[in-house]
């Protein structure tokens, strides 16, 4: 009963929140809220490393040879020289892929946050320091090197066959734990022109965004090449290509109405849609079925004297049990809050309403596209 009063006060707020937020005028947004520059990206940067001063819980060595091998490398290179038959046992070392992201223009010296990932059985990275990682691009180019300790925000405890474990621990990061070596170059004007590019490909958009470039600066610099691609061209006189970049990125437009939209995370169970998502008139009855199987074998036991052998005899119970579901009328619903009222009223939890969801789009009742992740 606490349950379902719980998950009932939790769709009202639910319901609540998004009626307001649906009943709010779309309003402008920056255009560099909605676009982003061509050239102006991050680029990915990834390196393989060791970790070491963990307590007792790195890589086991004997079902992770690649540990071994990379601490008898490490130690080769510093002039200490270990026989090759050797069996390392180090508990106190893990293995792991360390990525960061280089940030556009990021200059020489500066500081970017990495990402520490364990690819061998270690069972925690807490409290252990990154030794000196050099992180390569796509290129093969070496980028930045990292080295830090290692900020795992999590706790895992073992003892006598028990544990405990608090959040992820086998992943952790090290703010500002890298140091750029190499820069990439970023080209903001090619041949006279910036490339504008939307984060959400729409041809109402793009075309509300050309004419406010041309409103702005008073003649056709800006063309839209498609829904995500406007082309604009630097005006001649123009004194600071990053001034002029600066003023379109202020430049308030109208995005266009989203297309109808119906996310399912079937990982976690959440079921989120946009605004713009209606119904049409349809009938729903969604039961549940449970089949549950209890296995009692029992024991044959033969008369005394009698030769037989003891046996034990298969006994299986089975019940099979099938949950309401009545018809229920589900009305045309041509706003977000009369769709979440009307799916509300069937009382399905969210895995059901998945269910549901996707048998009311392939009756066509469900105006929206469904995506699963």
């Amino acid at each position: 009963m606490k349950g379902g009063m719980i998950r009932s006060v939790v769709w009202a707020a639910i319901t609540l929140m998004i009626g307001l937020a649906a009943s709010l005028p779309a309003s402008a947004q920056r255009l560099g809220d909605i676009a982003t520059f061509d050239g102006v990206r991050s680029n990915p940067l990834v390196g393989y490393g060791l970790v070491v001063g963990l307590n007792n819980t790195g890589d086991q060595t004997t079902q992770t040879p690649f540990t071994g091998q990379a601490v008898r490398n490490m130690l080769t290179q510093l002039g200490v020289t270990v026989a090759g038959g050797t069996n390392m046992q180090l508990k106190n070392v893990a293995a792991v892929m360390v990525t960061a992201d280089l940030p556009a223009f990021a200059a020489t010296g500066q500081n970017i946050d990495v990402t520490v990932s364990s690819i061998g059985n270690a069972n925690s990275l807490t409290g252990g320091t990154l030794l000196m990682t050099p992180l390569k691009g796509a290129d093969g180019k070496i980028y930045a090197l990292a080295q830090g300790s290692v900020l795992a925000p999590g706790l895992s405890v073992k003892a006598a066959g028990s544990s405990v474990q608090v959040n992820q621990t086998a992943a952790g990061r090290i703010p500002e734990g890298a140091v750029v070596e190499r820069t990439v170059e970023s080209k903001l004007a090619t041949h006279g022109t910036i490339d504008l590019e939307l984060k959400n490909a729409d041809f109402a958009t793009a075309t509300r965004a050309m004419e406010a470039v041309n409103n702005r600066f008073g003649r056709s610099i800006a063309t839209a090449k498609n829904p995500r691609l406007i082309s604009i061209e630097v005006p001649p006189n123009i004194g600071s290509t990053v001034a002029f970049m600066a003023a379109i990125q202020n430049i308030q437009v109208q995005p266009g109405t989203p297309k109808p939209r119906v996310i399912l995370n079937s990982r976690t169970g959440s079921v989120v849609m946009n605004g713009q998502v209606t119904l049409d008139p349809a009938a729903v009855a969604h039961g549940s079925l449970s089949v549950t199987i209890q296995s009692n074998p029992i024991v044959s036991q033969p008369n005394a004297l009698s030769g037989g052998q003891t046996a034990v005899v298969p006994n299986a119970n089975i019940n099979v049990q099938q949950g309401d579901g009545s018809l229920n009328y589900v009305p045309r619903s041509t706003s977000l809050r009369q769709v979440i009222d009307a799916l509300n009223r069937l009382g399905a939890t969210p895995v059901d309403l998945m269910a549901i969801l996707e048998a009311l789009k392939a009756a066509g009742a469900l105006n929206a596209d469904l995506e699963v992740i």
